[in-house]
């Protein structure tokens, strides 16, 4: 039988400020620029998640997208959306909120949730119109 591939998009607003503690002022804003706002700055995510699998032969479906849909919500966008990622996100706090960092988080917490027959195949996190990450679990 066919293993396929299937998507859905959800959608987030969230702020953040790139900063490494570590670093001098100087340091943060020559490397991070206006990212490195004190006041952080917003942006609005779009978020793709990828899954594969084989389709039910009783449903058709690799996966209820009822099901999915509230996977992603309950355990990304709900924890996500309209939040500070540098305050507001206790499984964020050990990171810079980058879009690299935040894709693999999203990654464990999406992949812990789904049905044994389903694999998260890609995540795809976009920040802005001209930047985006994509993450295999690698």
């Amino acid at each position: 039988m066919a293993i396929l591939h299937l998507t859905r998009k959800e959608h987030f607003n969230a702020a953040h400020r790139l900063w490494n503690s570590g670093w001098s002022e100087e340091k943060n804003f020559e490397v991070f620029g206006i990212c490195a706002n004190p006041h952080f700055h917003g942006h609005n995510f779009d978020l793709y998640v990828t899954v594969k699998g084989t389709p039910n032969p009783d449903t058709g479906c690799v996966i209820d997208l009822k099901e999915l849909k509230k996977i992603i919500r309950i355990h990304v966008i709900e924890e996500l959306d309209h939040k500070n990622l540098n305050l507001d996100v206790p499984w964020l706090q050990h990171c810079i909120p980058s879009i690299e960092n935040i894709v693999v988080e999203v990654w464990k917490r999406i992949s812990a949730q789904l049905p044994k027959d389903v694999l998260l195949h890609k995540l795809t996190l976009w920040e802005t119109i001209n930047n985006f990450v994509e993450y295999y679990g690698e």
